[in-house]
């Protein structure tokens, strides 16, 4: 009798288990094992991260700061305050160093900015969630994935594609780390959407919800698929 192949084991870095709880979903259906890891499992990241296949790191939608869009930058780099988490920070830096898969989403994106010595977190307007009938619903816009990008071959295409929108500080080009491409803008304003990394062979970063599946196209479920894949193939070359 053939043995059950093991499920590889996916790190999820949230702030807290409720929020985590999405993610997990989407490893789960996308075959892996999810781990949630909290600020607190954090203080020593290479023994966090033995045994993992891959890492997810996901931030809250942030709260709305004081200011307009054009407002100074809140944050600017992995030792620079509370709000940029330092357990995620070097987390993400002790995975790029193993060159771990690593998918950062939502305000994860922004600290996989500042891990890698950009500068973190600009007060945007229209990105935000909207009331509707009393309760938060995510706002949308359009978004262009640069054709050629890694983020492009996960989801199947690049161009023009609608994606949901829950924060309300982003990055733009001045920004940006040096070591990370950007790879998807928004079309309205060119807030950055997804960041990568050429050095490594899977650092992916973007800041739409791609575990709110209801809310984009189905192919952005690929992104949880191919980080499972990539840990089964981490964890076979480590073996």
């Amino acid at each position: 009798m053939t043995p059950t192949p093991r499920r590889p084991i996916l790190g999820v870095a949230a702030a807290d288990p409720e929020y985590a709880n999405a993610y997990a979903d989407a490893v789960e259906r996308s075959g892996g094992r999810p781990r949630v890891i909290l600020p607190e499992h954090s203080r020593q990241p290479e023994h966090t991260l033995e045994r993992l296949g891959a890492l997810l790191v996901v931030g809250e939608d942030d709260e709305d700061p004081k200011g307009s869009a054009e407002g100074p930058e809140r944050r600017t780099g992995p030792d620079d305050g509370p709000e940029l988490d330092l357990g995620h920070s070097r987390l993400i830096e002790a995975a790029l160093k193993a060159n771990l898969p690593l998918l950062c989403v939502s305000l994860g994106m922004q600290v996989l900015n500042g891990a890698m010595g950009g500068k973190v977190g600009r007060s945007v307007s229209g990105h935000g969630p909207c009331q509707q009938d009393g309760q938060e619903v995510s706002a949308y816009h359009r978004i262009f994935i640069s054709p050629g990008s890694k983020l492009a071959a996960v989801v199947g295409s690049g161009g023009f594609v609608r994606v949901n929108s829950r924060h309300h500080t982003g990055l733009v080009d001045a920004q940006r780390s040096p070591l990370l491409i950007a790879s998807a803008y928004s079309l309205e304003d060119g807030i950055i959407e997804a960041l990568e990394s050429p050095e490594h062979r899977w650092v992916i970063g973007v800041q739409f919800h791609p575990e709110r599946r209801n809310e984009l196209p189905p192919h952005f479920g690929r992104l949880f698929q191919s980080l499972v894949e990539r840990a089964e193939e981490h964890l076979s070359a480590s073996r």
